[in-house]
């Protein structure tokens, strides 16, 4: 793969560590019951591994010129399906009802430049991996495991940690990859809820938290004018909250007792 072009697009950044790749891997606890996807195999270095020890895997790449290399060094695997497509085009749920498994899992490398549009669409279509296991940009990882009342606690971090159970599990160095992007990264494992909160309107519940959210340094009464700000303010007085709070104030358990409140 000498020859190979880096394609800057596709934000391909591949692994070079050996011990990382297995670190990867075994963070997802893969069983022979498992449905694994991967999303941007690259040149294979966590697919292999993964094919080792599940019992399907669905592998999404985009870029058609890994297609001889992938299919070679594949070759001695039966339990896969190597699909070229963009991953944000796929009908995953279509897809996966082809399998007999127990638990879907998703484990990749993420490219940094698509990580959120991957994760809006897996909660968007409700796919609902039982555990993902992602490597993606320090920063992002940051703010999908934020906590309330820091700077990264955002709309998106509601929204997964609705769904999922979020932990920063370890950074990994620009140096573990080739060619080297310009930040570091982190692995994370998020753990899906067996037990979630009544929504009543999962749209109004969406529509609510991104209005929140709608200017960043604003305060909830100017992010939410077309809302009933008095029976909002009735919720927020119950935990020491105020129209003047912002959105990062409010933890998950908040915007759901105000949507529900305010669905019809």
């Amino acid at each position: 793969m000498n020859e190979f072009k880096f394609k800057k697009k596709y934000g391909q950044n591949f692994i070079k560590d050996e011990n990382l790749i297995n670190k990867i891997v075994n963070s997802a606890e893969i069983s022979k019951e498992s449905l694994v996807i991967e999303i941007g195999p690259g040149m294979g270095a966590l697919t292999t591994k993964i094919l080792d020890k599940c019992k399907h895997g669905i592998i999404y790449e985009i870029d058609t010129e890994l297609k001889d290399f992938l299919e070679q060094k594949l070759k001695k695997y039966d339990n896969y399906e190597l699909i070229f497509q963009d991953f944000l085009t796929a009908d995953i749920k279509e897809i996966t009802k082809k399998y007999n498994y127990k638990e879907l899992l998703i484990v990749a490398n993420l490219p940094y430049y698509i990580t959120t549009p991957i994760i809006k669409k897996i909660i968007e279509e409700d796919i609902l991996a039982d555990k993902i296991v992602i490597m993606i940009q320090k920063e992002v990882a940051d703010r999908f495991s934020a906590k309330v009342n820091t700077k990264d606690y955002s709309s998106l971090t509601v929204f997964l940690n609705y769904h999922y159970e979020i932990k920063k599990l370890f950074n990994v160095s620009k140096n573990m990859f080739y060619p080297k992007p310009d930040v570091d990264s982190s692995v994370i494992l998020m753990s899906k809820k067996t037990e979630k909160e009544n929504i009543k309107d999962i749209n109004v519940f969406n529509k609510f938290v991104k209005d929140c959210f709608k200017y960043k340094r604003k305060n909830l009464r100017n992010n939410l004018k077309e809302y009933d700000l008095e029976k909002i303010e009735l919720i927020l007085k119950k935990y020491n909250l105020s129209l003047n709070s912002r959105a990062e104030n409010l933890p998950l358990s908040v915007f759901i007792e105000i949507s529900n409140s305010i669905s019809i």
